[in-house]
């Protein structure tokens, strides 16, 4: 338990430590807006619309472009051979997905679907790999995104492993409403289930509920009609030992 606590609290500064790079990056080089350069036009980029739970792309269907989360926000799932799904990621405005096809991925690995309405900017692979050859900025920023997903999906892992129920459960939450990235987090949350938070935590319904309704009763958060506030204090059950 030592071990696993060394290695979360490694991973955690390493983290943070990049967060604060990235940030003195931006203010170097505030005079480049990555978003409105993504958003302005161009051979091999073009902007589409999904409604709430429209599919986007389908697992194994061919992987020929990445994706830029302008509004709104997409579930990555993942599905067995026998039909049981995963989900494997809940992503927001400013993040990008569909990255697999710059690596050699010939299909799409997991099925992508908004969340709520949302619009995406689609890139051409080979638009994209253009950019990042000739637009060093753009691809300085890119790769520090990539590392910082790295990191968060070693982080996940060692949630898994070594976390509780409970822990895992407001630490989700507090990475819906982006807390820990550059800007200001989203207290707000779009509509989750609880059995989508499930899949994501590797627990039941019935322990999320009730430990939904344990944040609830201590101020944590406020969940009605399915919309979750969440509040600060939430952040002393991740903190906590």
């Amino acid at each position: 338990m030592l071990f696993s606590r060394m290695v979360y609290s490694a991973v955690r500064r390493v983290s943070s430590k990049l967060r604060r790079s990235s940030s003195k990056a931006s203010s170097k080089t505030s005079a480049f807006d990555v978003k409105l350069f993504l958003e302005s036009a161009g051979l091999g980029r073009k902007v589409a619309k999904f409604a709430e739970k429209e599919t986007i792309f389908t697992q194994g269907d061919p992987a020929t472009n990445v994706m830029y989360i302008q509004e709104g926000g997409v579930k990555l799932v993942v599905v067995n051979e026998s039909g049981k799904e995963a989900v494997v990621g809940i992503l927001g405005p400013g993040d990008f997905f569909g990255e697999g096809c710059l690596g050699g991925q010939d299909i799409c690995m997991m099925t992508a679907t908004a969340i709520a309405l949302t619009t995406v900017l689609v890139i051409e692979k080979g638009e994209m790999t253009r950019m990042l050859h000739e637009e060093h900025e753009f691809s300085d920023r890119f790769i520090a995104y990539m590392l910082l997903r790295n990191i968060r999906i070693e982080e996940d892992l060692i949630d898994q492993l070594f976390n509780s129920t409970e822990k895992r459960l407001a630490r989700t939450l507090l990475l819906f409403a982006r807390y820990g990235t550059q800007g200001h987090p989203q207290n707000v949350l779009p509509k989750v289930s609880q059995e989508m938070l499930a899949e994501m935590i590797g627990t039941t319904r019935t322990r999320v509920n009730l430990f939904m309704n344990k944040f609830k009763r201590l101020g944590f958060i406020e969940y009605n009609d399915g919309e979750i506030r969440i509040h600060n204090s939430l952040l002393s059950v991740v903190l906590h030992d």
